[in-house]
């Protein structure tokens, strides 16, 4: 039985800024809403003084609680150990620099009468261009791949049933895709839209290789979703391609021998390594579901 009616998980990344103002919003919050609420910090290996000041704000509050990695692991680590310590009934994650309003948090607790997860959606995102264009291509092309309607499958402000989370394996950098992978175990999913402010403090911790991991990462979610329990129609079906253009191939060495022969062993080399590269994504995530790195500390003070 749940014993806090919400548990807000917050994983960071060298927050100082805004972590005291973060805390007294969401502290109003549970007393306007008459709420029985935790907070969960995630800290991620910060290198300021956000585990310093989180550690204050524990002492004097028994439902202010920290979980401090001791090295940068990612945001699907802290995640899974927010998730892991969380004793609410519903669990919302939010980001610490203050571009989620705590504000959305009976708008979320509203959806989740109706949904198992509800996703938010920045639709007016008061980030740069260079931030907002790259997003916009990155969840259409998610949107396409994975039948998916939701408009920001990446926002880190989203709400779940508590029951949901015990059917949700996270590793590397699947968060990008919770609500994907939760669908494909039936689990209904809604979205909402939310505030969205700009960054008062610190500056952004991803850059355009994120949305190359990104890419990446979609491949594995497709082949979690889709083919997990039948590899063979995702390997026979490239074997089938690849035997086709290997023929065509074949047949213009007639004619360009020395071309032909360089791309069709390209062409044989990218599916090798796609190939190697599931399998390995299947090994991890069979081997390593509930993978946790090394924790520094669970604070919850008395």
């Amino acid at each position: 039985m749940a014993i806090f009616d919400l548990s807000i998980v917050i994983p960071l990344y060298n927050e100082e800024g805004t972590i005291n103002e973060l805390y007294t919003k969401l502290k109003e919050q549970f007393r306007t809403g008459f709420l029985n609420g935790e907070i969960i910090f995630v800290d991620d290996g910060s290198t300021d003084r956000s585990r310093d000041i989180i550690l204050a704000l524990c002492e004097g509050d028994t439902a202010c609680r920290l979980i401090s990695f001791r090295a940068n692991c990612g945001k699907a680590a802290a995640l899974s150990a927010g998730f892991k310590l969380a004793e609410g009934k519903y669990i919302i994650t939010m980001d610490a620099d203050l571009q989620d309003d705590p504000d959305e948090l009976p708008k979320f607790l509203t959806a989740l009468k109706d949904y198992d997860v509800v996703s938010g959606w920045k639709k007016n995102r008061l980030d740069p261009t260079e931030k907002r264009l790259p997003s916009k291509l990155y969840n259409a092309t998610v949107r396409f791949i994975t039948g998916s309607k939701l408009h920001d499958m990446n926002c880190g402000f989203k709400g779940y049933r508590r029951e949901v989370l015990k059917e949700l394996r996270l590793y590397g950098e699947l968060h990008r895709y919770i609500p994907a992978l939760l669908a494909a175990r039936g689990f209904t999913v809604g979205e909402i839209v939310v505030k969205h402010h700009e960054r008062k403090s610190g500056y952004s911790k991803y850059g355009i290789e994120r949305f190359l991991r990104g890419l990446f990462d979609l491949m594995t979610v497709v082949y979690l979703t889709r083919y997990i329990f039948r590899p063979l129609h995702l390997f026979g079906g490239i074997a089938a391609l690849s035997a086709v253009f290997g023929v065509i191939f074949w047949i213009l060495t007639i004619w360009v021998k020395g071309f032909t022969v360089l791309a069709t062993a390209l062409l044989s080399a990218v599916f090798i390594l796609l190939g190697i590269g599931i399998i390995l994504e299947r090994i991890a995530y069979n081997t390593h579901p509930d993978y946790i790195p090394p924790i520094r500390e669970t604070k919850n003070c008395d």
